[in-house]
C-alpha cells in the first residue's frame, strides 16, 4: 500500500485514463482506494490528505471520464 497525497493519486492515474488499463477503482475502508488493472494487478493507495468528501469528488471525477467506481 502507497500513502500519499489525492494528487499525487491523480497524477498516477494520468497515463491510465486515456487507454483501456484500468477495470475499476474499489473503494477500501476510510480512505483507502485499490485500483484494479486489466492484466490482473492492482495498486492500493492510502490517500492521507483529505477528507471523504474530497476523495468522493475526485472518484465522481474519474466515473465521467469512464472508470467505474465500485
Amino acid at each position: 500500500m502507497k500513502a500519499c497525497s489525492l494528487n499525487v493519486f491523480l497524477e498516477e492515474l494520468k497515463p491510465w485514463l486515456d487507454r483501456d488499463h484500468i477495470r475499476n477503482i474499489e473503494r477500501g475502508d476510510k480512505a483507502r482506494l485499490i485500483v484494479h488493472f486489466l492484466d490482473g494487478t492492482k495498486h492500493v493507495y492510502s490517500i492521507d490528505d483529505c477528507n471523504a468528501a474530497q476523495v468522493e469528488a475526485a472518484l465522481a471525477d474519474l466515473k465521467k471520464k469512464g472508470i467505474a467506481i465500485e
